[in-house]
């Protein structure tokens, strides 16, 4: 547990309280009081309890780690459930973490099982200037806040650049595989997931920006709704994601069903060539005593000559029907210009 102090008027901001000292702090309203708490323990919920008076509800939905976000108002306080993202995360493997915040007349507290990138650069932030507090504890959780949903652009920008390195690797596909399907079926997943923890978080801002909550004081709202514009345009974002990985999927779908129709007329020209040639050997190769052609001196000759002559035919037919060598569009060009 952090606590982190302004006292009205004082060059910077205080550290190194403990939970005993936050009674007599509370007391004084002009103070701006910070509590931080990153994998609590049962004794800094007991804190939550004895000294901040937070409903035993709320204390348990803050020890709980898969709750969706959302926000409730207190007589004493307000409540609000948000989600940052991990410092490892990566497009194919996205997931957030939870962050349970209490705001007060005079105080915020922060309580997180995992370490947050934003709020140690808030931390940072009030350890060099104070003025992140001067403004009071409203302002203060704007500041934390927008660092949250900063971080979600570099998510999407790695999303843009995945996505668009898969569509590269998709039309320069050489074998068919279920790496490339895997990968679209996890990126998938997680532009899904990111659509709906930012979608039910806009609610959620949407709410605290509108002034629906009397402890946000009514000069910091045009600060919230900046949060909420950022965020609807990551919404936005993450919306046109999933229909690019739509489009991923169908154009995979797609060159797999052409490589495949590749192959197939490959082997049909194959099978084509030899039916005519089986059929010649197949005649001739019939044990009957009274072929005509069986004892002739130049008899094999002949027929290998027949054979080649029928395969060179047909491919040759083939080729001028764009069929083998060149695509036919391109046939189509070669026999307009020699017209």
């Amino acid at each position: 547990m952090e606590i982190f102090v302004y006292r009205a008027g004082a060059p910077r901001v205080e550290e190194g309280f403990t939970p005993a000292d936050l009674l007599e702090l509370l007391k004084d309203e002009s103070n701006v009081i910070w509590v931080d708490m990153e994998a609590p323990s049962e004794a800094d919920d007991q804190v939550l309890l004895d000294i901040f008076h937070l409903h035993p509800l709320t204390v348990e939905d803050c020890r709980a780690t898969r709750h969706h976000p959302k926000v409730e108002e207190f007589p004493n306080y307000l409540y609000f459930i948000l989600h940052g993202v991990r410092a490892e995360i990566t497009p194919e493997r996205f997931n957030t973490i939870e962050l349970d915040g209490v705001l007060g007349s005079n105080y915020i507290i922060t309580y997180h099982h995992a370490s947050f990138r934003s709020i140690n650069n808030v931390k940072q932030h009030i350890r060099s200037s104070p003025v992140a507090c001067q403004r009071g504890a409203s302002f203060l959780m704007y500041q934390i806040l927008d660092q949250i949903v900063d971080y979600y652009a570099p998510v999407l920008d790695d999303f843009d650049e995945r996505i668009s390195k898969l569509e590269d690797d998709i039309f320069n596909l050489k074998s068919t595989d279920n790496s490339i399907l895997e990968e679209i079926q996890n990126l998938k997943r997680s532009v899904l997931r990111l659509r709906r923890i930012s979608g039910k978080q806009l609610n959620i801002l949407y709410r605290i920006s509108h002034g629906e909550f009397s402890f946000i004081d009514q000069q910091m709202l045009p600060f919230y709704r900046d949060i909420y514009d950022h965020l609807v345009r990551m919404t936005d974002l993450a919306e046109a994601y999933r229909d690019l990985i739509g489009g991923a999927l169908d154009s995979y779908l797609s060159v797999v069903s052409n490589r495949t129709n590749d192959i197939m007329k490959v082997l049909t020209i194959f099978s084509a060539v030899m039916l005519p040639l089986t059929f010649i050997a197949g005649v001739y190769g019939m044990n009957f005593d009274n072929i005509p052609e069986l004892h002739t001196t130049y008899g094999y000759f002949v027929v290998w000559t027949v054979m080649l002559t029928v395969a060179s035919g047909m491919l040759i037919f083939f080729w001028r029907r764009g069929w083998i060598g060149q695509k036919r569009a391109e046939g189509g060009r070669v026999r307009d210009e020699k017209k």
